[in-house]
């Protein structure tokens, strides 16, 4: 920790450069071109336990559909969960819309202006209330998320890799970063220091001739990290089966999904490929071979072409199913690995979803 001899000075040159460093590298991202606090929420609660790649698009068609706190408040949970499909994570959208309706009801939309309120809102913590008040409303409060963290571990020297005495360490980060931030505009230092772990001290191979804080660093990107758990890995096997129907009385193509029961505690109520009874596919009859990660879990998914008249013999049985026209499709919540196999096999329209993060409930 910052002795107190030095406290003064070396606060005032790590806010300073970080700052500016800010105000020249940081990237240009659409929740940052405004100070609403509505916009900034929706991009928080997206950002959670997903890259930056993944959310851009997604936040931009998010904001286009559900423009303000009222419109998501009103809108059906299936509505929210369509726009969202593909981000993963879907209880975080349902917990937003909860509070979207709470505030919508009690508070006339008002989103709360202070740390401490926001936390009482459901599905809002620590970081994302003191992320909401610190950009939206210059609450000086300071952000520790993950790269916060490890930027202040090297910065100081300590070994985060250390599990012993994890909770002393976790408090002199807080208490650190609380010093740290800056009072006059603790939105963007917040930002600018998030930003920094980011794209320069990362978690392997630190970008140190790049940092503006390299000066102060005590490690210079060595030092002591946690290993990442080990992902775990199954094969799985889906059926892909098309037929021509009929809609509004025209020919139009419909694939055959299938609905998770809303009884399941991951990803319940949305749609997907029926499961096929023999994860075995033969490789000539393997249509396309997918990986995809669903939290700790790397899955190695096959998919099988099942004509109409072979679905009953070939899947196994789970919840209702329906065949569903191919532009319906597109506008319903489906599992992010459904929405992927569709993508590829040029069935839907989609945004690029190869950067989509580990899906979870």
């Amino acid at each position: 920790m910052v002795n107190q001899g030095q406290k003064p000075g070396k606060i005032a040159r790590l806010r300073s450069q970080l700052l500016e460093w800010y105000a020249r590298r940081g990237r240009d991202l659409p929740w940052r071109r405004n100070r609403d606090p509505y916009a900034i929420w929706v991009s928080e609660i997206m950002l959670q336990q997903t890259r930056v790649a993944a959310v851009v698009d997604r936040y931009q068609v998010f904001m286009a559909r559900f423009p303000t706190l009222v419109s998501l408040a009103l809108a059906g949970e299936e509505d929210v969960l369509a726009v969202w499909s593909g981000l993963g994570y879907y209880r975080r959208a349902r917990m937003l819309q909860k509070a979207a309706r709470f505030l919508a009801d009690h508070s006339k939309g008002n989103v709360p202006r202070t740390s401490e309120e926001l936390r009482l809102l459901p599905g809002i913590g620590v970081y994302t209330a003191a992320a909401i008040a610190s950009i939206a409303f210059g609450e000086a409060v300071a952000v520790v998320d993950g790269n916060v963290e490890r930027v202040l571990c090297r910065l100081e020297g300590w070994a985060a890799g250390n599990r012993a005495g994890g909770a002393a360490l976790k408090h002199r980060i807080e208490d650190l970063a609380a010093r740290l931030v800056d009072p006059n505009r603790p939105g963007d230092f917040n930002q600018a220091l998030m930003e920094l772990g980011a794209t320069v001290c990362l978690p392997r191979n630190p970008q140190c001739q790049a940092c503006p804080l390299t000066g102060d660093c005590k490690t210079r990107g060595e030092h002591m990290t946690s290993p990442r758990p080990r992902m775990l890995s199954r094969e799985v096997a889906q059926a892909l089966s098309v037929r021509t129907g009929r809609e509004s009385g025209r020919a139009s193509r419909e694939v055959l999904l299938e609905h998770r029961p809303s009884t399941l505690t991951v990803m319940p109520g949305l749609w997907e490929l029926p499961a096929l009874l023999d994860a075995g596919v033969p490789e000539d009859e393997v249509r396309m071979a997918v990986r995809h990660a669903i939290m700790q879990v790397n899955y190695y998914v096959r998919i099988r072409t099942v004509f109409e008249d072979d679905v009953e013999a070939m899947t196994a049985a789970g919840g209702e199913r329906r065949w569903v026209p191919l532009g319906e499709a597109a506008g319903m919540p489906l599992t992010g690995l459904c929405r992927k196999v569709l993508a590829r096999a040029h069935l839907l329209p989609t945004l690029a979803l190869d950067a989509m993060a580990p899906e979870q409930e």
